[in-house]
């Protein structure tokens, strides 16, 4: 099974591509980036056209999504919301599951504590996956850790 994990945002959507099999291994990971020079508009526009040339290119069977959690920016929040969207019908359109966590769902699958902060967590993404360094930038091991709490919770619901 390939899985594509999705950190959203509107400057930078971190991405990862897992195969798992009896354990999960990276495939690729990195960031799709929109210039601040274009509109709104064009940089969603940016982002479906770069995350179904990812979905061409790996051919994922299911989309993990890191839900949004904002307390103090709505403006980001909705920035963010946005990107989410497009995210999420670009995976409809190419009839794709999105399975969405929460980033205390994932801090608690892939450390163990839903607090944990940044570095724990892309710590234990470079550990789990047996990496020789933390995936960069940042974005991308979130993306990461997204993917493998979906191989995390399919693992638990298959047994």
């Amino acid at each position: 099974m390939i899985i594509l994990g999705i950190d959203p945002g509107l400057a930078l959507t971190g991405w990862g591509v897992l195969e798992k099999k009896e354990k999960p291994r990276v495939i690729a990971y990195g960031c799709v980036k929109t210039s601040k020079n274009q509109n709104s508009q064009q940089r969603l526009l940016s982002l479906f056209d770069q995350l179904q040339d990812l979905i061409d290119k790996f051919q994922p069977q299911i989309i993990c999504l890191e839900k949004i959690f904002f307390n103090t920016n709505a403006k980001t929040a909705f920035l963010v919301g946005e990107a989410r969207g497009v995210i999420k019908i670009c995976a409809a359109l190419n009839k794709i599951n999105v399975e969405e966590f929460t980033p205390l769902q994932i801090k608690d699958c892939i450390v163990g504590y839903g607090r944990a902060d940044k570095n724990q967590v892309q710590q234990m993404v470079k550990v789990l996956l047996g990496l020789k360094k933390i995936p960069k930038p940042d974005d991308a091991a979130d993306a990461i850790a997204a993917a493998l709490t979906f191989c995390s919770f399919n693992k638990r619901l298959s047994k």
